[in-house]
């Protein structure tokens, strides 16, 4: 099930951020109060309160956006009209149907209204509830570890060259004392809010993009695929139902408080159940194309099997997924291949379609080269 928001502390994404907003956070404070002191001048108190003002913003969004949570479809949950149940999927975990745009985490142990992504920064999934909060979290974050990078830079420099200012300079120039221990740590500090501003720019740059087309992470992966299935059929080109403009668009995630995270708005000529529907479609292509395999080793659900496969070893699949464990005679249906994996749904011993059981990847080896499994 969900932690609480307590627990989500207790890991090591949310640790290590605030340790990095610490670290640039003391290292800002240390240096500027010789380079541009706050207390000398207007501009140094201005400087110095920008500064504060993006680590603040930075750290009370970062906390707002992991206490507050992505929002969780209600345990049991089915839509007002039984007939509905019908274009919706049913969540086993959460013994409810899936409300249109949600999708159950299984790190979290819920169905996500609207989910986005797991993020394990904040130690649980971004979705309608606190993605607000997530993307200006974001922007506070790049926008402050841009500003850190380059002043760190610039008092690194004059802190290199402070004896040759002394004899060289005009006497204008700042003087920067640092230690071998606060020079070590300056540095780490530029290293980080670098690293910042690329790795979370690029995050905001792709969640900007989102947010202007009203589409998750997760709905994105469903339009490609429906775009090259309704191609490839030769159907009428599938139209996603939730971009009603980029303002109104916008405005579903600063005023996410109007919608209960249930129910969606929809653009003109769609239905509420489109999106929906056409997942449906996606599954039921993918299990078709899907085949069966019979175990003829054991695999012991290791990420790393060195001594039972050690050639599997060298191509494990870059992916957080669960490994299967699986015993001879099991039955798994393989969704997915690679050269020395599989990832596939263990079955029952029947192997009938209905039956559903653990998924993960599992060593190539260990198993039958697949068979198609004729449909019911």
């Amino acid at each position: 099930m969900a932690s609480s928001p307590l627990r989500r502390l207790c890991h090591w994404g949310p640790i290590s951020v605030l340790a990095i907003i610490k670290l640039i956070t003391w290292a800002m404070v240390h240096l500027m109060g010789m380079w541009w002191p706050p207390h000398a001048s207007l501009g140094g108190a201005v400087h110095a309160a920008t500064f504060l003002a993006f680590a603040a913003a930075t750290l009370y969004y970062f906390l707002q956006s992991l206490l507050e949570g992505p929002g969780f479809v209600p345990i049991g949950w089915k839509p007002e009209k039984e007939e509905d149940t019908e274009f919706l999927q049913f969540c086993t975990v959460c013994n409810g149907y899936k409300a249109p745009r949600s999708h159950h985490c299984r790190k979290c142990g819920r169905c996500v209204m609207k989910m986005d992504h797991h993020c394990p920064w904040i130690n649980c999934c971004v979705g309608h509830a606190n993605h607000c909060y997530f993307l200006v979290f974001l922007c506070s974050a790049v926008v402050g570890c841009l500003h850190a990078a380059i002043v760190l830079s610039i008092c690194v420099y004059h802190a290199i060259n402070r004896i040759w200012y002394i004899h060289n300079g005009t006497g204008r120039e700042p003087m920067i004392y640092l230690t071998l221990s606060t020079l070590l740590l300056t540095l780490l500090a530029v290293g980080m809010a670098a690293g910042v501003v690329l790795a979370v720019g690029a995050l905001l740059y792709f969640q900007a993009k989102s947010i202007l087309n009203n589409r998750t992470t997760i709905e994105d992966w469903i339009l490609e695929k429906a775009i090259g299935r309704h191609e490839a059929q030769g159907l009428s080109p599938f139209e996603f139902p939730y971009d009603l403009g980029w303002r109104q668009n916008v405005s579903f995630v600063l005023r996410s408080g109007r919608y209960d995270g249930l129910t969606w708005p929809v653009r003109d000529g769609c239905g509420e159940y489109d999106l929906t529907r056409e997942q449906q479609a996606q599954k039921q292509e993918k299990r078709l194309r899907s085949r069966v395999c019979r175990i003829t080793g054991s695999y012991s659900g290791r990420w790393l099997p060195l001594l039972q496969h050690p050639r599997a070893v060298l191509h494990v699949p870059c992916t957080d997924e669960p490994r299967l464990p699986l015993q001879p005679g099991d039955l798994v249906r393989v969704t997915r291949q690679r050269r020395h994996w599989l990832f596939g749904e263990k079955l029952a011993g029947s192997g009938e379609p209905g039956a559903r059981g653990p998924r993960g990847w599992f060593p190539r080896a260990v198993a039958t080269p697949p068979e198609h499994k004729k449909p019911d």
